[in-house]
């Protein structure tokens, strides 16, 4: 889409950032006219409409639109995105009960290029592995994310986090 759409996109999505206790089906009306607006049979779409249900409590409806999203090709349109869809759909899967579906999902998502999204990916597995009581990896996800942004003791978490995984460890 063009920048006007993705602006007011943005601003709408700001507006319920700053103000999250306004009317969630008010907001849901405005998401869904902007996504009303790309072609209909594309992604974009259904991607920010699953991203509304979602963020106003109903990962059951935002889940087939996250799907749908994907299916449209919303990676060959927005590999950004894609990638929030994943990790956005994994953590509404893990709410609903299905968090073996999340780790399938984020699982090969360490592999990707890195981008800022990577500590979203591995928080998000962790608490999909936590809920499947695979809390020695959660922990060593969850540390071995946060090891970069510390001011000391960076190489240490590192290597503690990979020791709770490693056999033996």
């Amino acid at each position: 889409m063009d920048k006007d759409w993705e602006d007011r996109v943005a601003a709408a999505w700001a507006a319920f950032d700053d103000h999250p206790e306004q009317d969630a089906a008010a907001f849901r009306e405005v998401i869904d006219a902007l996504a009303g607006e790309p072609p209909e049979d594309g992604p974009l779409g259904p991607f920010e409409r699953a991203c509304a249900w979602d963020s106003t409590g109903h990962p059951d409806r935002a889940v087939p639109l996250y799907r749908e999203a994907l299916a449209r090709g919303l990676g060959e349109v927005s590999p950004y995105r894609a990638r929030r869809t994943k990790i956005q759909l994994a953590s509404s899967l893990r709410n609903l009960g299905h968090p073996e579906d999340g780790v399938d999902l984020l699982t090969p998502e360490l592999l990707t290029p890195s981008d800022e999204l990577d500590d979203a990916v591995r928080a998000t597995l962790a608490l999909c592995l936590s809920s499947l009581g695979r809390d020695r990896e959660a922990l060593a996800l969850a540390l071995g994310a946060l090891a970069p942004h510390l001011p000391r003791y960076r190489r240490s978490m590192a290597n503690y986090a990979r020791l709770l995984v490693e056999p033996g460890g």
